[in-house]
């Protein structure tokens, strides 16, 4: 979908906090009536997951769903301290903070997505291309502004004015930083040895933000600003994103189309861990800043009416609610990772040793 049709449907799922609902009186999972469900964190997947709330209560209208979305690691959080009844993160839990965890949480790969490189300045036509390491070099504040020959030579005929480069990055626990950052760590020595990966890093430049939203937001009103948003988050606020360069030498623009071809050839990875990195990936056409975010859950649940209406808006989302995927421009899941989920989502029960919220 493009134009105003995709822009309707961002403009909507961008505001959208909770539920709509729906007149059917039948639930595909026969939860209880009058449950609500609770779920925070990553803001990368936020236009899917609402969008997929407002849906699927046309289907459950008695399973209230309520998505807050604070970032990876305020999500994580608020799993851990069993206040929601879901997470959702772009970085999957590391083996150590599995084992912190209270009880066993089992990863489900939602969709997967594309950070978006975006800059903001007037009168520029055409698309600007950037590699690993000039991309690492800008946000290592060793490119400073934007007539760089760095940036011309990759660039040729597209005039950049001679205007300060301002860094724009997140300021709260991120994903969507974790996976930018994953990917400069990837391309670059020099980033990885200075800064690293993760979703907080020691930033050195540039100005914080909190959310896509907040850096989208920054990067609109700040003339010569470059930053990182999900891809949604770029098209809903006009942005101007860049092409990637690829393994394969391609300039890469994302989109689903691009972050699918990502996702191709990673169904041995994910049958070993579905913690799996796509980023970098040496496919046709593959977007190099691409990954899965997940929604975390308990593999026991507190609230058997609970774990019942949690079970159905999964199952719920990995058949029908992946068709949402692409208009929002997400990758839908390959069937080998849905069958994946199916498996998994088949063991959430409730039992006492279960931490979600009560």
């Amino acid at each position: 979908m493009r134009g105003r049709g995709r822009q309707a449907i961002l403009a909507l799922v961008l505001v959208l906090g909770t539920a709509g609902c729906g007149k059917q009186s039948s639930s595909p999972s026969g939860s209880a009536s009058g449950v609500t469900l609770t779920g925070a964190g990553a803001s990368f997947p936020y236009p899917l997951y609402s969008k997929w709330i407002a849906e699927y209560a046309k289907v459950a209208p008695e399973a209230r769903i309520n998505y807050q979305s604070i970032g990876s690691g305020g999500g994580i959080q608020q799993l851990k301290a069993g206040t929601v009844d879901f997470g959702a993160s772009d970085a999957p839990l590391s083996d150590e903070e599995m084992k912190a965890m209270p009880a066993p949480i089992i990863h489900l790969p939602a969709a997967a997505g594309a950070v978006a490189v975006v800059y903001s300045f007037p009168n520029l036509r055409g698309t600007l291309r950037f590699t690993g390491p000039v991309l690492a070099a800008i946000f290592l504040g060793e490119i400073t502004r934007w007539n760089d020959d760095r940036i011309a030579q990759l660039n040729p005929g597209v005039t950049t004015p001679d205007l300060p480069i301002a860094v724009i990055h997140r300021s709260d626990g991120s994903g969507t930083t974790h996976l930018f950052t994953s990917y400069l760590a990837t391309v670059s020595k020099r980033w990885s040895d200075k800064a690293g990966l993760g979703k907080s890093v020691k930033w050195p430049v540039g100005i914080g933000a909190k959310g896509n939203e907040g850096v989208a937001g920054m990067v609109k009103q700040t003339p010569g600003a470059i930053g990182y948003v999900e891809l949604a988050y770029a098209i809903q606020n006009t942005l101007s994103f860049g092409a990637i360069q690829s393994p394969a030498g391609e300039f890469v623009t994302p989109s689903a189309a691009s972050v699918a071809a990502a996702t191709t050839g990673a169904a041995s990875a994910v049958q070993k861990d579905v913690r799996v990195s796509i980023v970098n990936s040496a496919g046709a056409g593959a977007y190099p800043i691409s990954g899965f975010t997940y929604l975390l859950v308990y593999r026991e649940q507190k609230n058997a009416a609970k774990a019942e209406a949690l079970v159905g808006f999964l199952k719920w989302a990995m058949s029908q609610g992946q068709s949402y995927a692409e208009d929002l421009d997400y990758a839908p899941l390959p069937e080998a990772v849905v069958a994946l989920n199916e498996d998994a989502i088949q063991i959430i029960a409730a039992g006492s040793s279960g931490a979600g919220a009560g």
